[in-house]
């Protein structure tokens, strides 16, 4: 690739100082004989982080904020891991606690890093209260490995262990997940990163991981609902923004970032200020000439997709799924009581609707169908709904009729070519006047500086968490002092939530 494009991001230099930044032969030990379940295994000695530049090579080891790593131990000529797939207590944020599955105590579970060339051995030991198995998403294994309950192998029952073991002969970003599609909605995924013999080129300085998750949680309930068709919390590496942790990159420096989704919606996902070059997928490496540009991209259910990136910007650059409802947190399909009677279909419904409990009817049926995301939308009756709470003088059923507005004269009619413009406010303490425009509510903001502080914040400004819900992140590209300073606080585990109030912002009455 000639020099131009590799690094169409380098711009005639470094940018300086000016920029400061605020502030994983013989087969088999999974497939049993007979399909019979050996006896439980002993749970295996303590392992350690094995993993150091020699283990990978010239690569560099993949770093996934938020989730640990998974150790290993060697025995013989094989990498032996060992997994747990239990009931796990996972925080999404601050105040927001679920009872998800994952494996090792880790909501994803944790990640597994090997060589291409590696033999692996994998013990799942089985600790939750219904049958399981592992499949491993893109790796080509025999069909013995594969992990499909019944199909290739017996379920893994509560309390049991079975031993999957086969070799890597490819290399990529692939990820491990539970073969039963209602475990997959309760968190049960990890990252499975093989490292190739002969390291990428360009060579990047830093490599990420980003896990994308969706979770339907009614009020007051903390186990996820996974028959939902409705997702209010998202989550990168299982957190939820502003919980999620910065990625810190030195100025200069080339990162790639690995994104694995394995939920029901497809994600956009876009970063600040940078442009970057799609260059792989679950399947592998893409060649060189395939590279395309872009600052979004989408990762679809099954996905995976590495981006990669020249760090020559300095700011702290947002990331995040681009599609508006997965930017927030505990959005359902409507905002308070719609106050309507009759039938019909109606704008939002409740809570429970939205999330796919039905107390009476059926999901398909008229009625619900639309309101729930179903069906063809059609219905008998249609209803002009305003963004208040129920029906007022000014709404008028039927579509005719609508009185008119505080900001209209009275037998006003707007024009071909006009605009109309309505609802002006031009002081923002005139609370009166906002509440007249059409559309107020919207945006809402919540600042949790200090509840999500970590030394990865530090010098972040204040309020800085207001623009941070849902699936949110971000890279933070910083000068070689403010790095060394950050990284400082991060080895000596010092935490400083920013002083002060936020230069704007404004919360509803």
């Amino acid at each position: 690739m000639d020099n131009s494009r590799r690094n169409f991001l380098r711009r005639a230099s470094i940018l300086g100082a000016a920029g400061a930044v605020a502030a994983g032969s013989k087969v088999v030990r999974a497939q049993h004989e007979g399909h019979t379940m050996p006896p439980q295994q002993p749970q295996a000695p303590p392992m350690t982080d094995n993993r150091s530049p020699a283990s990978v090579g010239q690569n560099v080891p993949v770093e996934v904020p938020d989730v640990p790593l998974l150790p290993w131990k060697m025995e013989g000529n094989v990498k032996v891991f060992h997994l747990v797939p239990e009931v796990v207590k996972w925080q999404l944020i601050p105040g927001k606690d679920i009872f998800g599955w994952g494996y090792n105590g880790s909501v994803p579970g944790p990640t597994i890093e090997v060589n291409e060339g590696d033999r692996v051995r994998i013990h799942v030991t089985n600790k939750l209260p219904e049958g399981t198995s592992m499949h491993w998403h893109g790796l080509e294994v025999p069909p013995s490995q594969d992990g499909v309950p019944f199909l290739n192998q017996p379920l893994i029952e509560p309390g049991q262990t079975f031993t999957y073991e086969f070799s890597i002969h490819q290399n990529g970003t692939f990820f491990y997940h539970s073969h039963m599609a209602m475990q997959e909605m309760m968190g049960m995924i990890g990252f499975f990163i093989v490292h190739p013999k002969r390291p990428y080129a360009p060579k990047v300085d830093k490599d990420f991981g980003l896990v994308l998750q969706e979770w339907a949680l009614l009020p007051n309930n903390p186990i996820p609902n996974t028959l939902a068709m409705e997702f209010n919390w998202l989550t990168i590496n299982g957190r939820s923004g502003p919980h999620s942790t910065p990625m810190l990159v030195r100025q200069g420096e080339r990162v790639r970032i690995r994104m694995i989704n394995m939920g029901m919606d497809h994600h956009p996902m876009h970063i600040h200020g940078n442009q970057f070059y799609v260059t792989g997928t679950e399947g592998g490496r893409v060649p060189e000439t395939a590279w395309y540009p872009g600052n979004t991209v989408l990762v679809g259910v099954a996905q995976a997709r590495d981006v990669e990136f020249d760090a020559v910007f300095p700011g702290d650059w947002m990331l995040h799924c681009h599609l508006p409802h997965h930017m927030m947190n505990q959005m359902v399909s409507m905002v308070g009581p719609m106050a309507h009677a009759g039938m019909g279909s109606r704008t939002g419904k409740g809570m429970e609707e939205g999330m796919g409990v039905v107390t009476q009817g059926h999901a398909l049926s008229e009625d619900l169908g639309p309101g729930m995301g179903r069906g063809m939308g059609m219905t008998t009756q249609e209803r002009n709904v305003s963004n208040a709470v129920g029906p007022n003088g000014a709404q008028q059923h039927g579509g005719h009729g609508q009185q008119p507005s505080p900001a209209q004269g009275k037998g006003s009619e707007v024009q071909p070519g006009q605009t109309e413009r309505l609802g002006q406010v031009t002081n923002p303490n005139d609370t009166a006047r906002r509440k007249t425009v059409p559309g107020y509510p919207q945006d809402m903001v919540m600042f949790m500086d200090k509840e999500v502080a970590k030394p990865q914040t530090y010098g972040l400004p204040p309020g800085w968490t207001g623009s941070f819900m849902g699936m949110m992140t971000m890279v933070r590209v910083l000068p070689p002092a403010m790095y060394d300073e950050i990284m400082r606080r991060v080895k000596e585990g010092i935490v400083e939530a920013p002083q002060g109030q936020p230069a704007g912002g404004h919360q509803h009455d």
